[in-house]
């Protein structure tokens, strides 16, 4: 019986075929399975051999377990070979016993009624025919993803895990002609405040290390992410990342402690959207999504919210466009403040709104310029002074406790925020803890500009950054503050308005010569930048937490250089040395060496 012609095969009547191109490969394995079978059944009329419905079985059964037959696929040749076979049987049963005749010579003797004539197929050929139609299914099932050998499941594809470690040794080295009186004005605001009230408190507020040195501080930093391809234009990423607390600029573990356990924080969890080749949405918690440098944001800042960035290469392929905007919450107020009482206080809300446009121009194989100009509008982050708070008679906290700043390094013009109502019983011995706002609004245009050339066959690299606080007012800050400005004052001790000392601008250049960012072996590079912050030029909190210790109202100079000893790992030295702009001297030495891998 020609399989081809059987009904079984026939697509509109067998369920378990599948698709026309499925049934094409399936009748061919069929033809081939029984075209061996006759041949097998030929011989095995001559020499009395195991009948031929049991070598079609195993054929068919080892095809099924090699993977190279689905198993629905093989279940139906199977149920098909069996009743072949049946049929096969009738007819011997019907018919007189079959004559098999061949000369050796290879003549042939006459038809005899009943006879069948199996003719003889080389071994090559059944060879062939085996390999043909295992090839035709192995290729089908590669194609269509269901038998493909040492494949990986499709889903692991689609996602990476890359990753960095950094192992650093540092030094920090203070003058001993510092000011000793410098105010940690976090640690006031992240506690329940600190009395000015003479008469009810003689101690000292919290104060900031000025004049020990602490040398030889090992501090760790490690980053792993998984990044997945949802689709062609969906993506999603989750990175952890070390750090000794939450602060939203550093990721560094200092080690020791004890040889104590580290913590672990959520780092990154965001997901995107690239409707266009030009354009992508991403939302959650993310890099930054701007071209800046680390005088604005520190390297290890990450933004919540969402951002739109675009980049387009214009005709002439030399220019390409790019912009970002986003909109970043940066605080939200309690839900239930006051604790204590029924009438809660109205929503309140920090963001961060930035919008930037730029273009990056190959200027011919040797140069390149990039250039962004940037505005960031920091809405709501000023402190102000509340409405009277009875904290004697119990009341839980003030209006306008909301204002202190969530993270702050220092450098900032500060504010008194409470306006504390005194005891008509009691007035002089009345405790006024107090906390501390922001005296000036933020308002910046940022301008970031770079040029890569070559000099000796080497890569040099110039970069400029400079920053204008347009909000900047001294008078602003003065009134709203009613006059309760506690920083910032000349080196005199005087704290009037005429001893006050701040600025608004902000500015640093940078040259690097070498390999700007060391990938493979023997890659170097050497640098040397300086900065200048005024106090007021930008909020403290965000920026790089090593210059000066962090934040504001610094200016100093930084050499460094790195040397890849192999792939992906490198070491770098740096020596930054730094003093304030305004105000007390504060002058702070700093010295790293780092060893990065990345993966």
């Amino acid at each position: 019986m020609n399989p081809v012609m059987n009904p079984a095969m026939n697509p509109s009547k067998n369920p378990c075929v599948q698709s026309p191109r499925y049934t094409l490969r399936a009748n061919a394995l069929a033809a081939a399975v029984a075209t061996v079978l006759l041949t097998t059944a030929g011989v095995g009329h001559a020499q009395n051999a195991v009948p031929p419905e049991s070598a079609m079985i195993k054929l068919i059964r080892g095809l099924i377990q090699s993977g190279a037959l689905e198993k629905s696929t093989g279940e139906a040749l199977l149920a098909q070979a069996q009743t072949e076979a049946m049929a096969a049987q009738q007819a011997q049963r019907a018919a007189p016993a079959p004559v098999v005749a061949a000369a050796a010579t290879g003549a042939t003797a006459g038809a005899v009624a009943g006879e069948v004539r199996v003719p003889y197929i080389p071994e090559t050929v059944r060879d062939q025919i085996r390999d043909e139609v295992k090839g035709e299914v192995m290729a089908q099932a590669k194609a269509e993803g269901w038998a493909a050998p040492n494949e990986t499941p499709e889903w692991t594809k689609r996602i990476r895990v890359e990753g960095d470690v950094r192992l650093r040794n540092e030094s920090r080295f203070y003058s001993g002609s510092n000011s000793d009186i410098q105010i940690d004005w976090a640690a006031i605001n992240s506690g329940s405040g600190y009395d000015v009230n003479p008469n009810t408190n003689l101690n000292l507020p919290p104060l900031l290390n000025t004049r020990q040195n602490r040398p030889n501080q090992w501090r760790a930093r490690a980053r792993i992410g998984v990044l997945a391809d949802v689709s062609d234009s969906v993506k999603a990423g989750v990175r952890l990342a070390t750090g000794n607390d939450n602060s939203p600029v550093s990721t560094n573990q200092t080690l020791g402690g004890g040889l104590a356990k580290k913590d672990v924080w959520l780092d990154q969890a965001w997901l995107s959207y690239q409707p266009f080749e030009w354009m992508k949405l991403t939302g959650g918690r993310f890099g930054n999504p701007f071209v800046s440098t680390d005088t604005l944001f520190s390297h290890d800042l990450n933004f919540d919210g969402i951002a739109a960035q675009f980049e387009k290469m214009l005709p002439n392929k030399d220019i390409t466009m790019f912009g970002s905007l986003g909109f970043i919450p940066l605080e939200y107020s309690k839900d239930n403040a006051p604790s204590n009482s029924q009438d809660k206080m109205s929503s309140e809300s920090k963001w961060l709104l930035g919008a930037q446009v730029g273009a990056a121009w190959k200027v011919n194989e040797e140069n390149r310029l990039r250039g962004a100009l940037a505005y960031y509008d920091f809405h709501n982050v000023t402190g102000r002074v509340s409405q009277p708070c009875a904290l004697y008679a119990g009341a839980d906290g003030c209006s306008t406790d909301w204002t202190r700043p969530a993270f702050m390094q220092k450098g900032n013009t500060l504010m008194l925020l409470r306006n504390i109502a005194l005891n008509p019983l009691d007035p002089a011995n009345t405790p006024q803890p107090q906390y501390v706002g922001l005296a000036s609004k933020f308002q910046l245009l940022d301008m970031n500009l770079r040029w890569d050339t070559k000099v000796a066959g080497y890569g040099l690299r110039f970069d400029g950054n400079y920053i204008r606080n347009l909000a900047y007012d001294e008078d602003g800050m003065w009134n709203r503050s009613n006059g309760g400005i506690v920083n910032n004052f000349g080196g005199s001790g005087g704290t009037t308005r005429a001893d006050f000392k701040s600025g608004g601008n902000a500015y640093m250049f940078q040259a690097t010569f070498g390999k700007p960012t060391p990938a493979a072996r023997g890659d170097w590079n050497v640098l040397a930048g300086y900065k200048r912050i005024e106090p007021d030029s930008m909020p403290d909190g965000y920026n790089d937490s090593t210059f000066h210790g962090g934040g504001t109202n610094a200016r100093g100079y930084y050499l460094g250089g790195s040397y890849a000893l192999d792939k992906n790992a490198w070491v770098t030295g740096r020596w930054i040395s730094t003093k304030e702009v305004f105000g007390p001297p504060l002058a702070i030495d700093t010295l790293q060496f780092e060893f990065n891998a990345r993966f």
